[in-house]
């Protein structure tokens, strides 16, 4: 498993576009990771502001929109994300809407996706050293940008600690399957 503490910090970014979609790509630099990020209308600004950090940390991201203010269904944009997340086709996952709460709602209908909502640093750190959170979300219109890039960074460099919180996380599988089974 990789561990994600040791982020490099000189990762060039380029991005392209294709679509309505961003797509963020490296050139001759390793990727860290790779993750997929959404957002509905109330969280677009937040998104631009994160991007930075991202390439800052190393992350390679795809953009599941939206890109403009213009009003939209936060669970159009939740599902693309948390279905990828959910599947293991990227590493961890990103959601920004208003007070992050519907997003949260949504990806955490998904198999396999612990969506960690985080408003400030510690609840960042502890989702990932304790819950081995693997999809983010931010509050849009509850934090400033400077918080939320604060989070971004605490949240990709926090390794999940294991042991006796792996016993727990095992735990959750287990209801998973259980309820899929019904």
């Amino acid at each position: 498993m990789m561990d994600y503490s040791k982020v490099l910090l000189f990762v060039s970014l380029t991005y392209q576009y294709k679509a309505d979609n961003i797509f963020y790509s490296f050139n001759d630099s390793e990727v860290i990771m790779k993750i997929a990020i959404g957002c509905d209308h109330a969280g677009v600004a937040m998104k631009n502001e994160i991007a930075p950090v991202l390439k800052e940390l190393g992350v390679e991201g795809e953009d599941y929109g939206t890109t403009t203010e213009e009003s939209v269904d936060y669970p159009d944009f939740g599902e693309k994300v948390a279905e990828l997340v959910s599947g293991g086709k990227v590493d961890r996952g990103i959601l920004i809407c208003g007070t992050g709460i519907g997003m949260s709602i949504v990806a955490n209908k998904f198999p396999n996706v612990r969506a960690a909502l985080c408003s400030e640093s510690f609840s960042a750190q502890m989702s990932r050293l304790h819950n081995d959170a693997n999809l983010l979300v931010l509050p849009g219109r509850v934090i400033n940008g400077t918080t939320a890039a604060d989070i971004v960074r605490i949240w990709f460099t926090t390794p999940f600690e294991g042991g006796r919180h792996q016993k727990r996380l095992d735990k959750i599988k287990a209801i998973e399957a259980r309820l899929i089974c019904k």
